[in-house]
């Protein structure tokens, strides 16, 4: 069979979305053309973009004000330099300064001549080579950061280092042994059942790996095999501090796509959807060439294999936004609307993406699909520990002596990790304090490493999951400066749908900066963040800043109130 045309398979997204009256998918491709092309604010452009998708203004200003991608002024050499918390750790936050004296724009601003704009974002995924920046599309990376800009080295971005502690990896056999993928999807096809792929993953146990650690098969269930049923993708792999999802994108995309094809088989979808963070162009390439080739090769289109399946995947690029990638955010964004987490009920799996029943898999979850199916959903739940079944990738930042994405088994010791996979700090120095799952994830003390990495585990030692990137802060970086950062991605990133969260997480920034010990408004302020934000994001705030607080001890007594 002749693949089908690209224009024409997107077309069955757009007419979908026009059916429903969301013509959102139109509007942020045509935003994003518009704003690559202009150094010119939002208000001036945005207005005629709307009107030329069939929307009224405020269609186009809410998410072009809204995505620091749209809303950022762009000059004719464009310039991402990463904010994010592993780059910090490795400079102390300095090379932020450093790359504004060298370009001579401040972050969030252009040259009067267009010539140049500096954007500050969170997280570019070079955790383990930082601090970063992207040049364009260009990373550079490193110590000499500042001189890969100026131009007077050539720009620097190693691969990123991968391993295997398992002896048997699930997700990184094609990375390390060039394991093929789309070896279980013709046979799945053509001789199983959704049913036996739906009970293939509740035997395995396992659980969404983007943070929240929903059981998959229960999510793949409730959408109760609707047709219109959509399957979505995360790969907006936000949390500082990760890149496993950057490292399947680029190095395996076609076994997330097996994984993708398999969870639409089992919840009866025909449309699926991937999203790829604007902060990683290369990902965004191999995975749209990945999608491609599977359409040439039958795996997607109509009848796949000569089965009675058909399965149409578009893919989407984000536009700059943490909190989009909660799920109803991300289900907003794709709409076209601001990225902001909607109250539930409905859940997604009864009235997501364009209202239709809609299921949210972030990119390592997909991954392990294909291994569950070949190898048997109890082969996977022998792995790990009771209840939190199977392995995870662990990511680990620039400060130890072996950075780099490590597969363990869950219920590995974080201390074992740290000290013998990761080898330490580099060059001997002593670790502070460890985050853990990103900046609303935790934090532990040196001394507080043997828990076991899980979700249980590690909330009883204050801290969480999330997507397991590990980022240490050694003693050259002072505490005061750690909470100062955290709060300030918390009021950077926080999406404004709640008031507890959008004047909260600025109030915290402003009382950690005013130099003073911290009073009984401080311990107000966190318990309304935890008691009334609306989503996640909000909730974690005061847990995060309080970890941090014990971790440290002495050298932030007070600000764990």
């Amino acid at each position: 069979m002749a693949p089908v045309p690209p224009a024409d398979r997107f077309d069955a997204f757009r007419a979908l979305a026009d059916r429903r009256g969301r013509p959102g998918g139109r509007l942020m491709e045509s935003l994003a053309r518009t704003r690559a092309g202009t150094a010119d604010s939002p208000e001036t452009w945005a207005p005629a973009v709307a009107a030329g998708v069939g929307l009224p203004a405020a269609a186009a200003l809410g998410p072009a004000g809204y995505y620091a991608d749209l809303a950022a002024p762009h000059g004719r050499r464009h310039v991402r330099v990463c904010a994010a918390t592993a780059c910090f750790a490795a400079s102390a936050g300095r090379h932020v300064e450093q790359v504004e004296r060298e370009l001579g724009v401040g972050v969030g601003g252009a040259a009067v001549d267009g010539s140049v704009s500096l954007q500050a974002v969170r997280c570019l995924g070079y955790c383990y080579a930082g601090p970063a920046a992207l040049d364009g599309d260009t990373p550079c990376t490193g110590v000499t950061l500042t001189a890969q800009l100026a131009g007077r080295e050539a720009p620097t971005a190693p691969d990123i280092p991968a391993f295997d502690s398992t002896g048997d990896p699930v997700l990184l056999g094609g990375v390390l042994a060039g394991e093929s993928a789309w070896q279980v999807w013709p046979r799945t096809v053509t001789a199983r059942t959704p049913d036996e792929v739906r009970a293939e993953a509740a035997a395995s146990g396992l659980r969404g790996r983007g943070g929240a650690g929903f059981r998959v098969a229960a999510k793949w269930s409730a959408t109760g095999r609707s047709p219109d049923t959509v399957v979505v993708a995360n790969g907006d792999e936000g949390d500082p501090g990760s890149y496993a999802d950057r490292l399947l994108m680029e190095c395996d995309p076609d076994r997330v796509l097996e994984g993708l094809a398999l969870a639409c088989f089992a919840c009866g979808a025909r449309r699926a959807v991937v999203l790829v963070r604007s902060e990683y162009p290369r990902a965004l390439v191999r995975m749209r060439d990945a999608v491609d080739r599977a359409y040439e090769d039958g795996h997607f289109g109509a009848a796949v294999h000569g089965s009675a399946v058909h399965l149409d995947v578009e893919v989407a690029e984000g536009a700059g936004s943490y909190v989009a990638g909660e799920e109803t955010a991300l289900i907003a964004g794709l709409e076209g609307g601001r990225g902001c987490a909607r109250p539930r009920p409905p859940y997604p799996t009864d009235r997501g993406l364009w209202d239709a029943p809609t299921v949210v898999n972030n990119v390592e979850t997909l991954a392990a699909v294909p291994w569950i199916i070949a190898h048997g959903g109890a082969a996977y739940a022998r792995r790990g520990v009771p209840g939190e079944t199977g392995t995870k990738l662990v990511c680990l930042s620039e400060r130890f002596a072996r950075p780099g994405c490590y597969e363990v088994e869950l219920g590995t010791p974080v201390e074992r990790i740290v000290t013998e996979l990761g080898g330490g700090l580099r060059g001997g120095a002593d670790l502070a304090v460890l985050q853990v799952g990103g900046p609303l994830g935790g934090f532990l003390a040196a001394g507080r490493l043997d828990v076991p990495l899980t979700q249980a585990g590690l909330a009883h030692g204050g801290a969480a999951l999330g997507h397991a990137g590990l980022v240490a802060f050694d003693r050259s970086v002072e505490p005061r400066e750690v909470l100062r950062h955290v709060w300030e991605f918390a009021a950077a990133e926080s999406c404004g749908a709640c008031s507890p969260c959008r004047v909260g997480s600025r109030r915290g920034l402003e009382l950690v900066g005013a130099g003073r010990q911290p009073g009984e408004e401080y311990g107000r302020l966190l318990r309304v963040l935890s008691e009334a934000s609306l989503c996640a994001f909000g909730r974690r705030i005061p847990e995060a800043v309080r970890s941090l607080a014990r971790a440290y001890g002495d050298r932030l007594a007070g600000w764990d109130r």
